[in-house]
């Protein structure tokens, strides 16, 4: 296949092209005019086209350049980061651009976390990131672009690494706070395997305009489990205290905007449990049972690399 990922150079994204690339695809990675003013994004972009990626220059604020981006390829992903809900809403520019040039197989638009169709309910104002994705979806629908969307849930780099805590992205050797009691089922997974995931549907007729779950069954735990893991590593047993659903929602009005935004989502994961508190239905497909090739990481494992 042709992959074409836009937003290569994100956090995600960085860990797409990387898969793309050891899959065997002929990936090109979108390279937007600001990216020369970035040295860093602009050596990771070099450095992809040392390993086999073509770069392809386009803009958003250039429709033309879209158009004969997504011309050249079989499958857009886009992994432009949610944090700035706006980025999420340029991607209709992209779907334009999809649907008028009419070879595209497959998109996968920017979302790999929880699944914004399952947070209509969600608390302002982390709100808005879930109700922008939805704008993107009903675009794409409306269009008749074949899609999959990726629930990617939580990456370990910004949830376990800090027993998903908010703070330092490290984790304490001294104490942690729990939601609650601790026990509600999250699901963690390391960002390479959602880079491999993510390309392993891209062909796959089973993931054809469904959602495309990431649940491995060993990475389905709680935050105390997670922390019994640190625990386990360090051969020591952390002070724990514990926060109310109350008292977590409370603290948010003295949070600036970002801050406010992390303590919704929080609160939607460790006291709704929403990432595993439904069955996957006739729209979805989970990825380690299509993909039981995959040896994913399981988060003892994780949580090695901080020790």
């Amino acid at each position: 296949m042709k992959v074409l990922v836009v937003g290569g150079t994100g956090y995600i994204g960085k860990r797409i092209v990387k898969a793309s690339l050891a899959q065997g695809h002929t990936t090109y990675v979108l390279l937007r005019p600001e990216t020369a003013y970035d040295i860093d994004k602009l050596q990771m972009v070099l450095g992809f086209k040392e390993q086999g990626a073509i770069l392809i220059e386009a803009s958003f604020s250039d429709p033309a350049s879209l158009l004969h981006a997504v011309k050249q390829v079989d499958v857009v992903i886009c992994t432009m980061s949610g944090a700035h809900s706006q980025n999420l809403t340029l991607q209709l520019k992209l779907v334009d651009a999809i649907k008028e040039a009419g070879n595209v197989k497959r998109f996968l638009p920017s979302e790999f976390g929880m699944d914004p169709s399952r947070m209509g309910h969600a608390l302002e104002p982390g709100r808005d990131t879930f109700d922008k994705k939805m704008i993107v979806r009903k675009a794409i629908e409306d269009a008749g672009i074949p899609f999959t969307y990726v629930s990617a849930n939580c990456f370990g780099g910004f949830f376990v690494g800090n027993l998903s805590q908010m703070g330092p992205f490290i984790p304490s050797r001294d104490k942690v706070c729990l939601y609650g009691d601790g026990s509600v089922k999250a699901i963690f997974l390391d960002e390479e395997d959602v880079g491999t995931y993510t390309i392993k549907t891209i062909d796959d007729p089973r993931t054809l305009n469904k959602t495309l779950y990431l649940r491995p069954q060993q990475n389905i735990i709680s935050q105390k489990e997670l922390v019994g893991m640190w625990e386990k590593l360090i051969g020591k047993e952390l002070e724990k205290s514990s926060i109310t659903a109350e008292d977590f929602l409370a603290s948010m009005k003295e949070k600036d905007y970002y801050s406010q935004v992390v303590v919704g989502h929080l609160y939607h994961i460790f006291f709704e449990g929403c990432l595993a508190n439904f069955e996957i239905g006739e729209g979805g497909e989970e990825a380690s049972t299509l993909y039981p090739e995959v040896q994913y990481t399981r988060m003892d494992e994780y949580l090695k690399r901080y020790v």
